[in-house]
């Protein structure tokens, strides 16, 4: 199938890209192939965040938005902030919450809603959009150029043979193709490698986000309250916080994120954000009330000083897929719209020009002139802050943000990948967390249900090992098998053997696609692939 270009990835930053390509194309009365694949079952079905949406982008995009019907329902009217002790908390007074935590404007979304919206926007302008096709390998040229990519094989059975189901993928091609997978993705990573685009940048940084959705107690709701913590039930020198976001009709999101940067392989992201809801200023919220979905994803948190060349020959990465999610004002989607915006300009300009399958120079230099730019310089050093302990790096965001105005002369860097950091197990405290009640905290299994995760038990593992001894060898010996922990889905177990030896057990169809595992592998031995299309998470609101 031949397009003018193909975009991987139906969320924020892709329908944006597939959005600005139509609205140009219909501005000067030209015709342009735009199609968009989807690993998801539907749109927005692998959407997960927070989300406190800075409607910034979204209003340059579509300025009648709110006409349009954009479900943007919650505008913001309080903002607070906690730190948390294990049995108290002390909260900032506004005065002293840097302009990153000011929501003024701002709006509690259910991200995945808001995709849905977009794709309806996408398609009433003639974008085509494939949901339930995962792409699974890029192709090329003669000259080594992007020249599109390929949907990956339906009825494949574990053995690697054809069943009674099976379809072979197809082929896109395209004058340019555009990635947009989110946080580590699976094709991205290979750009990556094959063109260095990481080169002379500071490593990327990753957190994984836990979150739950709630119904609670109307009397303790209160709509647009928007509320973070830090501290408890994290070490200072773990680099996290949590968010409570009050939507509509008693919903409340509620979740912790932690980078992936931690030492201490006893840790579980899953365990401690069980702990933190144990908190008495936060089980407040949730006494009485109703679980109603799960989720993980992991999200970009190196910023500015992470962000990779954002071009190559063929094409381009936005959104997440880059990195431009704003760690330090806890937002990803305007950027995410906003770098969308800006690659379908580059592109569409060079389509118009009849060009193909050269780099689309003029993204990279508009995003360098543009308040995106601008907005994350300001916050640069962010997480680098952090590498010296929360107490160092809450004064410092407050000075850089709130009397440097961001225009600080200092640039911090960073020089080891996340998965460097984790220590050997002999040498870091073990953790042991309570079991979960049922009713405020939940083990994994419980939660994946209410994910709605489904794979095919009889096709092959997508999350594939490069030595099959390592997980025993190294992982276990060494760092008493993090991977059972830092996987917020049970996917990862270790079992005997019939001799009483050891092995990993990979339990794929409880993979809820969050990436952890591809970055915080110590030894960097797993590298998750994409499954069927259609497969994973269906996340309803999240």
């Amino acid at each position: 199938m031949e397009y003018d270009v193909v975009i991987v990835g139906a969320g924020p930053a892709g329908l944006a890209t597939a959005i600005r390509l139509k609205q140009l194309a219909a501005e000067q009365g030209r015709e342009i192939g735009v199609c968009v694949l989807e690993k998801g079952a539907e749109v927005g079905a692998h959407i997960l965040s927070g989300a406190v949406m800075d409607p910034r982008a979204l209003t340059e995009l579509i300025p009648d938005w709110k006409e349009r019907g954009a479900p943007l329902d919650t505008p913001v009217t309080e903002d607070r902030f906690l730190f948390l002790s294990s049995t108290g908390a002390t909260a900032t007074p506004a005065w002293a919450l840097p302009p990153s935590f000011h929501n003024e404007g701002n709006y509690v979304v259910s991200l995945g809603k808001v995709t849905r919206w977009l794709g309806a926007q996408a398609e009433e302008l003639g974008v085509e959009i494939f949901p339930g096709f995962a792409a699974a390998e890029i192709l090329y040229d003669e000259a080594g150029a992007v020249k599109g990519v390929a949907t990956g094989d339906m009825g494949v059975g574990r053995d690697g043979q054809p069943t009674e189901q099976f379809q072979s993928g197809m082929e896109l091609h395209a004058r340019y193709t555009i990635f947009a997978e989110g946080s580590r993705g699976h094709l991205g990573r290979q750009l990556m490698e094959r063109f260095r685009l990481a080169e002379g940048r500071d490593p990327q940084s990753y957190a994984i986000g836990v979150k739950e959705l709630w119904e609670i107690d109307p009397a303790r709701h209160k709509p647009g309250l928007v509320m973070h913590t830090a501290g408890w039930p994290l070490d200072a020198d773990t680099y996290g916080g949590s968010f409570l976001y009050h939507l509509e009709d008693n919903k409340v999101a509620v979740g912790l994120v932690v980078g992936l940067d931690y030492a201490n392989p006893w840790l579980s992201p899953f365990e401690e954000f069980q702990r933190f809801k144990t908190h008495p200023s936060i089980r407040t919220f949730f006494e009485g009330g109703k679980r109603l979905a799960y989720g993980a994803r992991s999200l970009t948190a190196g910023g500015l000083l992470s962000l990779p060349k954002l071009v190559f020959p063929g094409g381009a990465l936005v959104g997440c897929e880059a990195g431009f999610l704003n760690a330090s004002r806890i937002k990803g989607s305007h950027a995410a719209i906003k770098s969308g915006m800006l690659a379908a300009e580059a592109a569409f300009q060079a389509v118009a020009q009849d060009r193909s399958h050269d780099e689309l120079a003029a993204y990279p230099a508009a995003f360098e002139s543009s308040w995106l730019r601008e907005e994350l310089g300001k916050s640069r050093n962010f997480k680098q802050w952090f590498k010296k302990g929360r107490t160092m790096a809450s004064i410092m965001t407050f000075v850089e943000q709130t009397l440097f105005r961001g225009k600080m002369p200092w640039t911090l860097h960073r020089a080891k990948a996340d998965h460097l950091y984790l220590r050997p197990a002999d040498e870091c405290p073990r953790i042991e967390y309570p079991r979960p009640d049922g009713k405020l905290t939940f083990d994994r299994l419980g939660s994946v249900f209410i994910s709605n995760t489904n794979h095919d038990e009889n096709e092959p593992v997508h999350l594939t090992l490069k030595d099959p001894s390592v997980p025993v060898d190294i992982n276990l010996a060494r760092y008493a098998g993090p991977e059972s922990r830092y996987c917020p889905a049970g996917v990862y177990e270790f079992v005997k053997t019939e001799d009483g030896g050891d092995r990993l057990q990979i339990n794929a169809q409880n993979c809820v696609h969050c990436k952890t595992c591809d970055i915080k592998d110590p030894t960097q031995n797993i590298v998750w692939v994409v499954p069927q299309g259609g497969e994973g998470p269906v996340y309803a609101e999240m």
